[in-house]
């Protein structure tokens, strides 16, 4: 197969669109079976530059930014989630959390394979969710991958869904989850003011184009009073600050949506990190999340 870079995801959006009001997400639906595959990915450096300045990486670095294989994989979740087997409807699927085992730093330069897949489906208090892996192979070996859990809103026997989910338990947690949201708010390190359009110039990097990130029309269409920012940018934005390079273990759990525009603060303590809304009592959290360096098999 010739040299790749990513593909585009305009094609997958559109059927994805177009099957969400036939689709009723239940838990207990099969996902389809199939691996996708990309092989002979190449990077292209140009946009990732884009994806670093939208997202606070220093540019021009050798290694791959740890969240930047998902931005890679991104097209091939899509087109699972888009597929018409797939039971959730793609129109108003969330990102409630992620969890990222990086095996050493992967290099910008490198030739990677893809490979992405859904595992299975899970009850939510809100709705149904998805569970996504996506794993990157350099040289035939596992250098990344991740699992991710989208959530699909709907009625449930306990309610009606909320405009701001929280994701269930992951399948396969860390035993120090959300340790910082448990002590109480971590040390504040920064505070960032984040405009209207950082949904649409994340997009833009991304391929993510989830009406709900783009505009306050679009997102109140799915019960948001304005766009939201992308579960992904937050996470990126936050270990920009951290900085984790070579072998690592990151979980984040999305915990209520970024209202764009809108203020928020940056607080890390060791492993432990989140962005919350500024002031307040009590705290309202964004997002949480913990790096481990040094340990990708962390569970």
């Amino acid at each position: 197969m010739a040299d790749r870079h990513m593909p585009s995801m305009t094609p997958h959006l559109v059927r994805g669109a177009l099957l969400s009001p036939f689709k009723r997400p239940r838990p207990n639906a099969p996902v389809p079976p199939a691996r996708l595959v990309l092989q002979n990915l190449r990077v292209d450096l140009a946009h990732l530059a884009g994806y670093e300045r939208i997202c606070g990486f220093a540019t021009g670095s050798d290694a791959l930014p740890i969240t930047y294989p998902h931005v890679l994989g991104f097209p091939l979740a899509m087109r699972v989630m888009a597929s018409r087997p797939f039971p959730l409807p793609l129109l108003g699927l969330v990102h409630t959390s992620i969890e990222i085992r990086q095996r050493r730093a992967p290099d910008a330069t490198e030739t990677y394979e893809l490979t992405v897949y859904a595992e299975g489906l899970a009850p939510h208090r809100r709705g149904t969710e998805a569970l996504v892996v996506t794993e990157a192979r350099a040289g035939g070996a596992l250098v990344w991958a991740s699992r991710s859990t989208y959530l699909a809103r709907h009625r449930t026997t306990g309610g009606s869904p909320s405009a701001a989910p929280e994701p269930a338990p992951s399948p396969s947690p860390s035993p120090s989850r959300n340790a910082g949201a448990a002590k109480g708010p971590l040390p504040a390190r920064a505070e960032w003011r984040l405009g209207g359009d950082v949904g649409r110039r994340y997009g833009a990097v991304s391929g993510d184009r989830n009406p709900i990130h783009l505009h306050p029309f679009t997102a109140r269409l799915f019960g948001f009073p304005r766009a939201i920012a992308h579960g992904m940018w937050t996470v990126a934005r936050c270990l920009a600050e951290q900085g984790p390079q070579g072998p690592v273990y990151v979980r984040a759990d999305f915990k209520a949506p970024v209202l764009l525009p809108g203020t928020v603060t940056y607080a890390a303590d060791g492993p432990a990190f989140e962005l919350r809304a500024p002031g307040g009592n009590p705290v309202r959290r964004h997002l949480t999340g913990e790096v481990h360096p040094g340990d990708p098999d962390r569970v």
